[in-house]
């Protein structure tokens, strides 16, 4: 009898799964830690080791290409059908800090095998869902016979997530013409759990400011001027106060300008997710939910924006009492953006609210750092499709879909490529993403090379873009 394409697959996989967890081991052990100077020695050799494997695999353009900072690495390899679609995928090589005494049960960059689990710093986060794609390509062309895959597949890695991918955005821009896609694919996500596989549809932006509030040139007595001078920890305090409404709804004139609402679909997918929330608030160690009136939990942090207060402070902070009026005072803020908000706008609008609820006699600066835009992808997306019917073949079971309620570089691609963003990965909640004793889960993880093997037939065969 023969085998179906599906029972050639896994075959070939599990011929291949042992060479596969060794290379991989053998990548996590290189250090690659992008926020430390002392390792930027082994991110560059994590990207040159990293490229020379995907030449190995059979992409026939593999490069590594510099930035100011840390080394990205990029890899080609064309269909034979020029109306084929373009797929990018992106993920990262470099990873967060790690020690033994941070709390790691073994070396954090000696991977280790326990229960079906592997456990290193980068197994999760990014390199094992990376790596997968490698073994998923070969095993889709020996699944159809091909010599090369369905799509033109490209790769970007880059080396700086971890940092906060200061050069990416250049250097996306810098190599648009050759980073060109129909899609690109995220593999940089998890799914809901391991029993739930997911699909995420998008992701939140962010936009972070700093808020400085200067009043007299030095502190002064409270007994001699307060109450006949403004107090710079006063405003403070006011501007926080004012920041939200009664619903909890972001009271910033123009906050909202553009939002695209959850559809009702949307809303129903969400509220099928198996959601336990006395569960949530205690990995979140609180005690109570709190938001913006209308919404649940799940579409507070997945698809509603959100201005939260992260840092205030003013005055005298030392024990016991000192009297003064404080000469300034500052507020620390963040904006979770959903799909149809502008940075920029909102950093206007921001501007012009703060600068209408400070007095005269107080001198306010506004600092804004580098933003991060939204991104979304409809849930009708062709493209979004595949990949769901993709992952449901893996797992053998339906496919939901979620959002992620943080933010990433994923929006630099959208932005600057005008391609849709879809999310690819297997990793699940308790693999301990930034946290000791990272791991993923073998089975997961094999299937996530199972998914992408049935991924660029899929889309072959259901999604021709317009030109």
């Amino acid at each position: 009898m023969s085998q179906t394409p599906d029972s050639v697959v896994r075959t070939y996989i599990e011929q291949h799964r042992a060479a596969f967890l060794d290379d991989l081991a053998e990548w996590l052990r290189i250090p690659s830690v992008s926020a430390q100077p002392d390792h930027a020695p082994d991110v560059r050799r994590s990207a040159d080791w990293l490229a020379a494997k995907l030449k190995e695999t059979g992409f026939p353009t593999t490069e590594v290409w510099p930035t100011p900072g840390a080394p990205a690495v990029y890899a080609e390899w064309p269909c034979d059908d020029p109306q084929a679609p373009t797929v990018l995928v992106y993920g990262h090589h470099d990873v967060q800090p790690a020690a033994r005494e941070d709390g790691w049960d073994s070396e954090p960059f000696e991977p280790v095998v326990r229960e079906n689990r592997l456990y290193a710093r980068g197994a999760a986060d990014d390199k094992g869902q990376v790596f997968f794609h490698t073994l998923g390509v070969r095993a889709h062309i020996a699944a159809t016979g091909r010599t090369a895959p369905a799509v033109h597949l490209k790769l970007l890695v880059e080396g700086e997530e971890e940092s906060g991918s200061p050069h990416f955005r250049a250097l996306v821009e810098q190599h648009a013409e050759r980073l060109a896609a129909d899609a690109v694919i995220v593999s940089d996500t998890g799914m809901w759990s391991e029993d739930t596989p997911t699909v995420c549809t998008g992701m939140r932006g962010l936009a972070e400011c700093e808020i400085r509030l200067h009043g007299p040139d030095q502190d002064i007595h409270s007994g001699s001027f307060g109450g006949a001078v403004p107090n710079p920890a006063t405003v403070a305090a006011r501007l926080v106060a004012a920041l939200h409404d009664e619903h909890a709804r972001v009271a910033i004139p123009g906050f909202y300008d553009g939002v695209i609402e959850l559809t009702d679909r949307e809303r129903e997918l969400f509220a099928e997710l198996p959601f336990d929330e006395r569960q949530w608030l205690r990995a979140a160690k609180s005690y109570a939910t709190q938001g913006e009136a209308g919404y649940t939990t799940l579409e507070r942090v997945w698809a509603r924006p959100t201005a939260e207060v992260n840092g205030i402070g003013g005055g005298y902070q030392g024990p016991g009492s000192k009297t003064v009026v404080p000469s300034s005072a500052m507020v620390k803020l963040s904006f979770r953006l959903v799909a149809g908000q502008d940075p920029g706008h909102v950093e206007k609008a921001v501007r012009a609210w703060a600068e209408q609820q400070v007095p005269a006699g107080i001198r306010c600066e506004i600092t804004f750092s580098g933003a991060t835009r939204p991104c979304l992808t409809p849930l009708d997306h062709p493209a979004l499709q595949s990949v769901a019917r993709a992952m449901g073949r893996a797992f053998e079971k339906p496919v939901r879909f979620t959002r992620e309620g943080g933010s990433g570089p994923a929006a630099d691609l959208q932005d600057v490529l005008g391609a849709p963003v879809l999310f690819l990965g297997i990793s699940v909640p308790s693999d301990g993403w930034h946290a000791p004793n990272e791991k993923v889960e073998l089975d997961l993880l094999l299937k996530g090379v199972e998914t992408t093997a049935y991924l660029w037939g899929d889309l072959a065969e259901h999604w021709r873009p317009v030109p």
